[in-house]
């Protein structure tokens, strides 16, 4: 959970892009199992890099639970919260609103992409793939910044906050895959540690979120964060490519000063 454990995305890791490619096992984006049978690419506890260890708690969490993660979430998460809008599939009437990827290209132009064909996959990623809406995201970061709200004891939810990688550095990625992903380093110069679930900051951020507020994104340039200092909690979300796009930060980094001047809490 901590992303300590060897586990790497191969978008941010030359090596692990080489083995996946020179032994040809599938990508994670197939959707089949045997893409899960990475090999660690570090010692556990030795440094923290994203990977898919979520991918792999998924999996423990159908095994332990019998059930598929869509149906697990549906009974324990979204359907308590009422995120309606929020599952692993589409219907034809959430299709018809659906938001298409937009790629960036280096002259700054965005190209539409069309939509991704639905595939028959073995297992459902834990680290990603659940399609949703920016106002049901905010009903789930509502539940984590009020104690859990039914889905979670508050004390689960506390030391979900809480630094679990000691002085390890965290955050800091760089990219072994251009069009998916520039370098990542969302708080330059800061202490940026890892907790149960999310990015932890240990120092104010430049917008406003206090020391202790938490926060992580999806690769379509999706961000949010949770300050419970200030009882404040953020969404914001487009379908751009790369990851870490520096016009989507800008207006994301707008978007945060806006709501703590709005709220007073500046």
């Amino acid at each position: 959970m901590t992303h300590t454990a060897g586990f790497c995305y191969t978008q941010w890791n030359a090596e692990l892009l080489r083995y996946v490619t020179e032994s040809g096992m599938p990508p994670m984006a197939t959707g089949k199992l045997a893409a899960m049978r990475q090999p660690l690419m570090f010692e556990p506890g030795e440094r923290w890099e994203y990977g898919i260890a979520i991918d792999w708690i998924g999996r423990l969490v159908e095994e332990a639970s019998g059930q598929k993660l869509d149906a697990y979430f549906a009974d324990h998460v979204t359907g308590p919260l009422g995120m309606k809008d929020t599952g692993f599939a589409v219907s034809a009437e959430q299709r018809a609103r659906q938001a298409s990827v937009h790629q960036r290209h280096p002259d700054g132009r965005l190209e539409a992409q069309p939509f991704e064909e639905p595939i028959e996959r073995e297992f459902l990623a834990g680290g990603g793939g659940l399609y949703s809406t920016a106002g049901d995201y905010l009903k789930f970061l509502q539940a984590l910044l009020h104690g859990g709200k039914g889905i979670l004891k508050p004390e689960t939810v506390a030391l979900m906050g809480e630094n679990h990688i000691g002085s390890l550095p965290a955050g800091v990625l760089k990219t072994a895959n251009p069009p998916l992903t520039n370098d990542v380093d969302f708080f330059p110069g800061q202490r940026v540690r890892w907790g149960l679930a999310y990015m932890l900051t240990l120092d104010p951020g430049p917008n406003g979120r206090s020391a202790g507020s938490v926060t992580w994104a999806g690769i379509f340039n999706t961000y949010y964060w949770l300050d419970p200092a200030k009882r404040v909690a953020g969404v914001i979300m487009t379908q751009i490519l790369p990851f870490a796009d520096l016009p989507t930060l800008g207006v994301y980094g707008g978007f945060e000063r806006g709501v703590y001047a709005a709220v007073g809490a500046a």
